[in-house]
């Protein structure tokens, strides 16, 4: 199974898990008594609204968060799941900001709540509207990261430029040249720590945008 994960950093595709134990066919799409299932169709995209508060600064893998949908979805037979279903999910990593620079969270989305029961849940996060401090790189399986300001990308374009010319000094056996290089890149790379060190969290209501990878499996109404 293709695996989706989303990474939070600051500026909060997930990991899909698909719990066992469903008493459905979903290659055929029918459930284990034979009847044929409703669907929501792949490429569906909701919001939903995070019912949990989550931080770099102090979550862990494994832990749990809740979410319910803000937006109907519609099944294959026309009918409307309302709004307000309960979604389970975990966080699957989290790479915190004084371990690696920049914090980053990852989250999977597991099961949802339909007039069925719980049943699973194969989406990606795609977007966390209106918090303009973090974003979601689709690409890169829903990692969720720090923005990197226009300021915090020319401090990293001088520390390189410093480093650089510490590299020159040494290789020209000039050792004040070296010296002076290096001081450099290392005030701006304390500059740069400074900006990025620093933990970002996805507060309760925050609203996250989801899209279904594969078919939502549920009994009729």
């Amino acid at each position: 199974m293709k695996r989706h994960t989303v990474v939070l950093a600051l500026v909060m595709p997930s990991i899909i898990f698909t719990p066992m134990g469903y008493a459905q066919d979903s290659s055929a799409g029918r459930s284990a008594s034979g009847n044929a299932l409703s669907t929501v169709t792949p490429g569906t995209r909701f919001l939903a609204r995070l019912q949990d508060t989550l931080s770099t600064q102090n979550a862990k893998a494994g832990d749990h968060f809740h979410a319910r949908t803000l937006e109907p979805l519609i099944l294959s037979d026309g009918t409307v799941l309302a709004p307000g279903l309960e979604i389970r999910g975990h966080v699957d990593k989290v790479e915190a900001a004084h371990q690696v620079g920049r914090a980053r969270m990852w989250l999977t989305f597991d099961e949802i709540k339909t007039h069925s029961g719980w049943v699973p849940l194969v989406a990606d996060l795609t977007d966390i509207p209106g918090v303009h401090s973090v974003r979601v790189d689709y690409d890169r399986e829903g990692e969720i990261e720090a923005r990197t300001s226009k300021r915090q990308q020319q401090a990293e374009a001088a520390a390189a430029g410093a480093l650089a010319g510490a590299a020159g000094g040494v290789a020209a056996h000039n050792n004040k040249g070296a010296a002076m290089g290096a001081a450099a890149g290392a005030a701006t790379g304390f500059m740069i720590a400074s900006g990025l060190g620093q933990e970002f969290t996805l507060a309760k209501d925050t609203k996250l945008e989801l899209i279904l990878d594969r078919p939502l499996y549920v009994g009729r109404l």
